[in-house]
C-alpha cells in the first residue's frame, strides 16, 4: 500500500487537473457545453439507451439528464423514440447529425491532446491511460461502502485537547 504522502500527493494533483478538464471544455463550441458532450459520447460509445442509464453513467441527477438530452434533442442530435419494452421510457439515439457532431468534437480533443502530448512517447500516453481506466474502475461500484477510516492524527490529537474532564 502506499505511503500517505503519495495519497495527498494525489488529491494534488486530482486538484490541479481541473485546469486540464478545463481547457479541454473551452475548446468545445459554445452550441455544446460539456455536460452535452459528455451524453453525446455516451451514446456514441454505448448505442442506444434510457435516459436512466444515461443519468447512472453521468452520476448526475434526472433532471441534470433531461435538461442535456432536451438541449441535444432541440438541435436535432439525438432522438427520442418510445421504448418497444415500456411505452412510459424513451430510448436515446444519436441521430446522423449528431455523429457528426461527436466526431467533430473528438477531432478537436484528439489534436488538443496530440498538441500538448506531443513530447511524449506512446509508451507513455498508454501508461497514463491504462492507470486512468484502473483509477476509475476502482471507483465505479458506487454501491460499495467505502471502510470507515480512523481520522488524521491532527484529529485525534486536537479532538483528545479538547475533551473537558468528566464532572465528579
Amino acid at each position: 500500500m502506499a505511503e500517505r504522502a503519495q495519497y495527498e500527493e494525489l488529491i494534488r494533483q486530482f486538484s490541479a487537473f481541473g485546469a486540464v478538464k478545463r481547457e479541454l471544455g473551452r475548446i468545445l463550441p459554445s452550441d455544446c457545453p460539456s455536460g452535452s458532450a459528455a451524453v453525446l459520447t455516451l451514446l456514441g460509445r454505448y448505442g442506444d439507451m434510457r435516459m436512466s442509464k444515461l443519468a447512472e453513467l453521468l452520476s448526475v441527477d434526472m433532471s441534470v439528464t433531461s435538461r442535456h438530452v432536451t438541449h441535444l434533442a432541440e438541435r436535432g442530435w439525438i432522438d427520442r423514440s418510445p421504448d418497444p419494452a415500456d411505452k412510459r421510457s424513451r430510448i436515446l439515439h444519436l441521430t446522423p447529425t449528431g455523429l457528426a457532431r461527436l466526431e467533430a468534437l473528438s477531432e478537436r480533443t484528439t489534436q488538443l491532446l496530440a498538441e500538448r502530448l506531443a513530447d511524449w512517447s506512446d509508451e507513455e500516453v498508454a501508461q497514463l491511460s491504462r492507470l486512468m481506466e484502473r483509477l476509475r474502475a476502482s471507483f465505479d461500484d458506487c454501491r460499495a461502502v467505502p471502510p470507515r477510516l480512523p481520522p488524521p492524527a491532527r484529529e485525534l490529537e486536537l479532538e483528545q485537547t479538547t475533551r473537558t474532564p468528566a464532572s465528579t
